[in-house]
């Protein structure tokens, strides 16, 4: 079992129409949004791990904030730290729910530098996925890892789809320093974690 909070990252692919993103960008005012799966529940993936539905439905309830307060960022490629960093930020995830065992959502992307990087590949025909990055430990289980109750999301990155699966992910011996926390999380999204826990013990 592994104590230590690490970065974790999953990647899923994002089906893109080409013909489809062109009559979205005329019909949402310019705007490119994105729709498909942002993460599964309770399915091994790519790097044998395993999020809990219980774990990955707290988290998708406390990413609500960043939603409804316009901060659910997300980079154009994974960087190696827990930190959403402004300068990076490709697009933001407008919706975010889950269906079942599979968190669905919606993004858009931003008229960023990285943003607009995104939406020339999109438009060329260039396969991306979407990642998860979140913190937390995992518990080794059988030939699976299991993601703990300590897992916390951060956000929701755009990457390439890799040639051999997981071949993109991070080296996961990196710890997570507790500053790099404090960056991703202030004190009000953890009192929103507080409460979210307190109303889901009744």
């Amino acid at each position: 079992m592994s104590t230590d909070q690490v970065l974790l990252t999953e990647w899923f692919p994002l089906s893109i129409n080409p013909t489809v993103i062109k009559e979205q960008s005329g019909r949402d005012g310019g705007k490119i949004m994105l729709r498909g799966v942002l993460q599964r529940a309770d399915t091994i993936n790519q790097n044998g791990r395993i999020y809990p539905m219980p774990i990955l439905s707290r988290e998708i309830i406390n990413y609500q904030k960043f939603i409804r307060e316009n901060r659910a960022l997300g980079e154009c490629d994974h960087p190696d730290t827990a930190v959403v960093e402004l300068k990076n930020v490709s697009h933001i995830v407008r919706d975010a729910r889950m269906e079942g065992g599979v968190c669905v959502g919606t993004v858009e992307l931003l008229n960023t530098p990285s943003g607009k990087i995104l939406q020339s590949l999109i438009e060329s025909g260039v396969t991306l996925g979407i990642s998860s990055r979140g913190v937390g430990s995992t518990r080794k289980q059988g030939d699976a890892l299991i993601v703990q109750e300590d897992f916390q999301l951060i956000c929701f990155d755009i990457v390439s789809e890799p040639s051999t699966p997981g071949a993109f992910m991070m080296n996961e011996s990196r710890q997570v320093r507790p500053s790099d926390l404090n960056k991703a999380f202030d004190s009000s999204d953890r009192i929103n974690r507080l409460f979210n826990d307190i109303i889901s013990w009744r």
